[in-house]
């Protein structure tokens, strides 16, 4: 006997039918890029972007690497020098050896304007700012530079004076190599002096730039018209198909007797879906042969002035990609980061409904989180620096559209297909479950990024 005068809830709990949920999966994100991409259905799997003839470009970055604790010049990439693309591995090893190692720190001059610029400076890590004196004395900025970039290759080459003067911003690292290295390089090599007097003596058209069309404007009478025609590039990029997939596994047993109120087997598809389109917008923005990170031309990158991204930074994305941008695209905490940015400033950003969420935006412009874009030169979110990406979209627009098969066998979503594969002898249903998909920038001013921003700056308000 009890003290109890009525039924329990333990063995109550035993007549009662608990109310169940869907399996939950941490690892889902509103995957706003996925939504926010304009798709474009192919009937072949191919996607070929035909433009109009553009002028060689590279990356705009010597790389380096460390070998025992000291920095070298990676000696394939030299070849982004414009008159060392044809040069032999001899001549490029040569040249990445006479780089040395010069360390600077935070606003130290590293070249004045005016200056004989006998050097030619690569940034291994760091940051400094070109600045140049005004029309009426003034100091103005014109670029900040950060890792793997160069400066001044024009004045290098000809020997010529330094256009502005370069100001490190932080404490970091550069190799530099003297003019009489060139020299003596061109100098037994008919190849390359050739290509270096070719340099030197033309009018330096912007790499990346379209071949101009001949046209006459505002002219009167009848003066003879120019002929033209406009040239498209010899072999236009194409794009494939890739794809993520995975096998899922429903044992029969489980199938057949455990199927109600859910259905198992739909639970478990559901989940692997959604894993497959993580991956999916991942290897959208990271992939390094098709990843949106990976396809800015050199032009359409930003360095972070202060680190911190502030709402300057994001003003100069904005006048990178002015024509229609559609979203910014950055990791939570860099949106942390910049919210923090704008209220030091006074000028908290407008928030907007998108997607049936509410996301801060920029100028209108609203900015997506998106826990796909990585972090680098750190140990994670709270030590490294990451990007942000500003999009124009849709393929009217000249922008940046997603890529998927217009249709595919058991297609269970767009894009994706749910292939039953049958039985094995230990009674388990196999399925192959497969994404199609792919991304394309169809012009290069479609996109830009703003590199090396750091989200761990804090204010104190009080």
């Amino acid at each position: 006997m009890t003290d109890r005068l009525s039924l329990g809830p333990d063995a109550a709990r035993q007549l009662a039918t608990a109310t169940k949920t869907v399996p939950q999966m941490r690892g889902i994100t509103p995957r706003y890029l996925l939504r926010a991409l304009p798709w474009v259905d192919l009937e072949s799997g191919v996607y070929r972007v035909n433009r109009r003839r553009t002028y060689v470009l590279g990356d705009d970055r010597i790389s380096t690497y460390d070998e025992n604790g000291s920095p070298r010049v990676v000696p394939g990439d030299l070849r982004e020098v414009p008159y060392l693309r044809e040069a032999d591995d001899a001549t490029l090893a040569e040249l990445a050896g006479a780089f040395t190692e010069t360390p600077f720190e935070a606003g130290q001059v590293l070249a004045q304007e005016g200056d004989s610029a006998d050097r030619l400076w690569v940034i291994v890590q760091g940051r400094a700012e070109k600045r140049v004196t005004g029309r009426y004395g003034e100091d103005a900025l014109l670029e900040v530079v950060g890792d793997g970039q160069f400066f001044d290759l024009g004045a290098w080459s000809r020997s010529e004076p330094m256009p502005y003067r370069v100001q490190a911003v932080t404490r970091g690292t550069a190799l530099c190599v003297e003019r009489g290295v060139l020299a003596t390089i061109a100098g037994r090599d008919e190849a390359l002096n050739t290509q270096l007097t070719a340099y030197n003596e033309s009018d330096a058209t912007m790499p990346g730039s379209e071949v101009p069309v001949d046209l006459s404007a505002g002219h009167v009478g009848e003066p003879d018209l120019p002929g033209t025609y406009v040239d498209y590039e010899d072999a236009p990029r194409e794009y494939h198909m890739t794809l993520a997939q995975t096998v899922l596994r429903v044992h029969t047993r489980v199938a057949d007797l455990y199927n109600g109120p859910i259905d198992q087997t739909r639970a478990q598809a559901n989940l692997t879906i959604a894993a497959l389109r993580e991956r999916q917008e991942s290897a959208l923005l990271n992939h390094p042969e098709f990843g949106l990170f990976h396809n800015v031309s050199p032009g359409q990158r930003v360095q972070a002035r202060t680190g911190a991204p502030t709402p300057d930074d994001l003003d100069e994305l904005l006048a990178k990609v002015w024509k229609q941008p559609g979203y910014f695209l950055a990791h939570p905490k860099a949106i942390a980061a910049f919210g923090r940015e704008c209220t030091r400033r006074g000028v908290p950003p407008v928030t907007d409904n998108r997607f049936g969420s509410p996301l801060l935006t920029w100028r209108g412009v609203p900015l997506l989180p998106s826990d796909k874009v990585g972090f680098t030169n750190g140990g994670g979110a709270h030590t490294g620096t990451t990007e942000i990406l500003l999009m124009r979209m849709g393929e009217a627009e000249q922008g940046v559209v997603g890529l998927r098969p217009a249709e595919v066998s058991d297609e269970v979503e767009p894009g994706l297909s749910m292939r039953n594969m049958g039985v094995d002898n230990k009674g388990i249903t196999s399925y192959l479950m497969t994404a199609y998909f792919n991304t394309a920038v169809l012009v290069e001013d479609a996109i830009a990024v703003l590199q090396n921003v750091e989200v761990a700056k804090y204010h104190d308000y009080s």
